[in-house]
């Protein structure tokens, strides 16, 4: 079942195309702490004139599971892979969480239906708009 999973979908890791296409052309620049592994062209430029990179995700393809070390290298804001440097997070940014949509974890903004604890009823949900 792996093998027919590697040829149809891409939202369970990488397509069996893009991991033949990683083998040929690229070179594993680093892995994070999630396990995703990030690649560059080995040879060549790609259409931007600089050498692609991409990220093979370790399990579902989640574009939010990308920490911002490696999304500024993948985005070329920086050169040089977090891996060569160390990389030291600001003061004032938070630890990185993946998109939770979807999950329990999910933000339920106050009268959501979703929501575990309901507002009371009675209670109306907005204070509506007087002309005066």
């Amino acid at each position: 079942m792996s093998l027919i999973s590697d040829i149809f979908t891409w939202w369970n890791g990488a397509t069996l195309g893009t991991k033949l296409f990683t083998r040929r052309h690229g070179r594993l620049v680093g892995e994070d702490e999630w396990g995703n592994k990030y690649y560059e062209q080995r040879d060549g430029k790609g259409p931007l004139g600089k050498p692609r990179r991409w990220v093979i995700y370790n399990g579902v393809a989640e574009a939010s599971k990308v920490p911002p070390e490696w999304h500024a290298w993948l985005h070329y804001t920086v050169d040089t892979p977090p891996t060569e440097e160390a990389y030291r997070a600001k003061p004032w940014e938070k630890p990185h969480i993946p998109n939770m949509t979807g999950t329990p974890q999910a933000y339920r903004p106050p009268g959501s239906i979703l929501r575990p604890h309901p507002r009371p009823q009675g209670e109306p949900d907005y204070e509506p708009w007087q002309a005066e």
